[in-house]
């Protein structure tokens, strides 16, 4: 007699992750023919010069392994690019790791530094890879909110939340979902409640290039005491148009490198070759760069001009390409029940706040990507013109 075979079962490490608010909207939107203005990517087409840069670098054969760590010549001319901006020199060699997009270089790092019964503080609402990357590490997320509607950071509670199993605490500047971003100020309040601590530092820099009415960045790198204990993360992705590529970045002082490399090796071990080679030698026109905050406020003044025509309360819109409204003069349902409606009924697609909540706090805002052609953000204006 032969036994049945079994099925194991297994035991989520992640119970509470489903399907994403970005999945649902946007097969909801994709369905009723919406204009999706709820996942935050771009729907034109990067400058035709960086594909041809990549494609030069195939053609040339530098399809192979690169260096686990990157290609040179794309960490140099990050190291380069930092040091012109923030006034802060990162070794090429020893502080510079290209990733595999944003999202790897932050479980990456939470992986290297969180021990099973560490305290990581995050500030709410909060981009939604980051608490699973703590749960995976083994770790405990102590979920600190922002001032609502002003999403500002409230210092005193998060000196509250400090402990000594604090190991680390995460900051995103510009931020997603709010699109505030942190002043030179705000900084310097965290480098002094972070002096006496061992409390490391993950700063999520992927909107750095998106700052807008003649305001600057202020990474983390501009701070000695936060830069000294600080893994300083941007995309290429965010930059250039090119978030499908999943091509991140992580600086950070030699020791915090060399632990973070030891997972990274592991996890993802390198880069695809020919993409870092294009993304080198496309950064040799500092412009490529330094024009974004022109480019998309451009898109965020044309999308607020249009809003303000509608009975939504604009909330400021300082950084990356989104921005926030209040929905209380136009509906009173919930904010997801309110996106649900206006995706199906007016054919606009957004986020509800709530959802950057574990509690799924409610606080009447939802949040538009500006991140479209000229073109998209006319045909949802005008939708948006009926309520």
């Amino acid at each position: 007699m032969t036994t049945a075979p079994r099925t194991p079962q297994i035991q989520s490490k992640l119970p509470k992750v489903g399907t994403t608010i970005f999945t649902v909207m946007s097969a909801l939107a994709a369905e009723k023919n919406a204009v999706n203005l709820g996942q935050g990517f771009p729907d034109f087409a990067c400058d035709a010069l960086l594909v041809d840069a990549v494609d030069q670098a195939m053609r040339e054969g530098l399809n192979q392994y690169p260096p686990m760590a990157g290609v040179p010549a794309l960490r140099e001319a990050v190291g380069a690019k930092i040091e012109a901006l923030h006034g802060k020199r990162y070794s090429a060699a020893d502080e510079i790791t290209i990733t595999a997009g944003a999202t790897q270089a932050i479980l990456t790092a939470i992986l290297a530094i969180v021990r099973p019964g560490d305290e990581v503080i995050v500030l709410e609402p909060c981009y939604d890879s980051y608490i699973p990357n703590i749960e995976l590490a083994g770790g405990t997320a102590v979920r600190v909110p922002l001032v609502p509607h002003s999403f500002r950071p409230d210092f005193d509670k998060i000196a509250a939340a400090i402990t000594p199993r604090t190991r680390a605490i995460l900051v995103n500047s510009p931020h997603n979902p709010s699109a505030t971003i942190w002043s030179a100020e705000d900084m310097r309040k965290l480098e002094e409640l972070l002096a006496p601590t061992d409390v490391f530092l993950i700063s999520d820099e992927v909107y750095e290039h998106m700052v807008y009415d003649g305001r600057a960045h202020e990474s983390a790198a501009r701070f000695p005491g936060l830069a000294a204990r600080a893994f300083v993360v941007s995309s290429f992705g965010k930059t250039y148009h090119v978030t499908g590529w999943k091509v991140g970045v992580v600086a950070a002082p030699a020791a915090l490198t060399a632990e973070f490399r030891k997972v990274h090796q592991f996890n993802v071990f390198t880069v695809n070759t020919p993409v870092q080679h294009g993304l080198a030698r496309y950064m040799a026109e500092p412009q490529r760069y330094l024009a974004l905050p022109s480019f998309y406020q451009a898109k965020r003044d044309l999308f607020r001009a249009g809003l303000a025509r509608t009975r939504f309360e604009l909330l400021p819109s300082e950084g990356s390409f989104f921005q926030c409204v209040d929905i209380s003069a136009v509906s009173d349902l919930p904010e997801a029940a309110f996106c649900q409606w206006l995706t199906t009924e007016i054919g606009v697609a957004a986020i509800p706040l709530s959802a950057f909540y574990a509690d799924g706090f409610d606080q009447r805002v939802v949040r538009f990507c500006y991140a479209k052609e000229d073109a998209t953000l006319r045909t949802a204006l005008d939708r948006l013109a009926r309520l």
